[in-house]
């Protein structure tokens, strides 16, 4: 059966500079064997499929697959799926917000001017590392425990923990030993010098396959809870993130009451079908 099928760059207004998402529309029928072999076909970081929701809150449902797993919940395959679900013609419930369900419940997507943000759904988990596992991440990094200034668990789904350096260019010189980061996946974050047109850099380590994500929506939405909670970061700010992949991801987060929206922008770089 042929589907309506959308390959888009996500956090970026310019192709080729974002991260990549596969989207298929329509997926009603599709077992999970399906899904997960179509997930691999396109070796995407993550491919997702649309569905009629289940809980009548909801706009619609996703289904998230990494080629290897699913996911409860991921960052810009929200946004991007989000966005190829307005552009297939959906008509949200509510004229201010998009209800999406997926593996985590129901997320909330807005528009923030030209951009779509989604709500940081809840952390997992949170709390500071234990010293075994900073000594692993200082050895995976290449670096000196004393390196790591601030760490925390930022787990709102995929398992993310997370460290800061002392700047943006200490994040962007990092060179990852992936047999010694074994199966952690690792958020690590510095500010930006002065004048730099984005507050952070970002880089994010999924050390099971020794992988390195352009620009993780996920990952920037449970960093904003913790730096904005703590006061390490101002409630509105640009975080950049695929720097050391040549990307030029851009991710803008914004607090608002009890909520941290993380936007970024959007473009379709394949509108067709599939047959699947």
């Amino acid at each position: 059966m042929k589907r309506r099928f959308h390959q888009l760059d996500v956090f970026s207004a310019v192709p080729l500079k974002g991260n990549p998402l596969a989207v298929v529309h329509a997926a009603q029928g599709l077992d999970e064997a399906t899904m997960a072999a179509f997930a691999r076909w396109t070796n995407l970081s993550e491919t997702t499929f649309l569905l009629p929701p289940t809980d009548a809150a909801a706009d619609y449902r996703v289904r998230i697959f990494t080629p290897f797993a699913e996911l409860p919940f991921a960052g810009h395959p929200t946004l991007g799926s989000g966005w190829a679900w307005l552009a297939a013609g959906g008509q949200a419930r509510s004229a201010d917000e998009v209800v999406q369900q997926c593996g985590v419940g129901l997320v909330r997507i807005r528009r923030h001017g030209a951009r779509l943000a989604f709500a940081a759904p809840p952390l997992r988990r949170s709390g500071p590392l234990d010293a075994e596992l900073l000594a692993r991440i200082a050895k995976a990094l290449r670096i000196d425990a004393a390196d790591l200034l601030q760490h925390q668990w930022v787990d709102n789904g995929p398992g993310w923990c997370a460290v800061k350096l002392d700047s943006g260019s200490a994040v962007r010189a990092l060179q990852p030993d992936w047999a010694a980061l074994g199966d952690i996946k690792l958020g690590v974050v510095g500010a930006q010098a002065a004048g730099d047109d984005t507050a952070f850099e970002v880089r994010a380590f999924i050390g099971a396959g020794g992988y390195e994500d352009p620009v993780t929506g996920s990952l920037n939405a449970s960093l904003a809870q913790w730096l904005i909670g703590t006061g390490q970061a101002p409630s509105a700010y640009v975080a950049a993130q695929g720097s050391a992949l040549g990307r030029a991801g851009r991710v803008h987060v914004r607090a608002e009451g009890d909520a941290v929206w993380v936007g970024g922008d959007v473009v379709a770089c394949i509108d067709g079908q599939v047959q699947l």
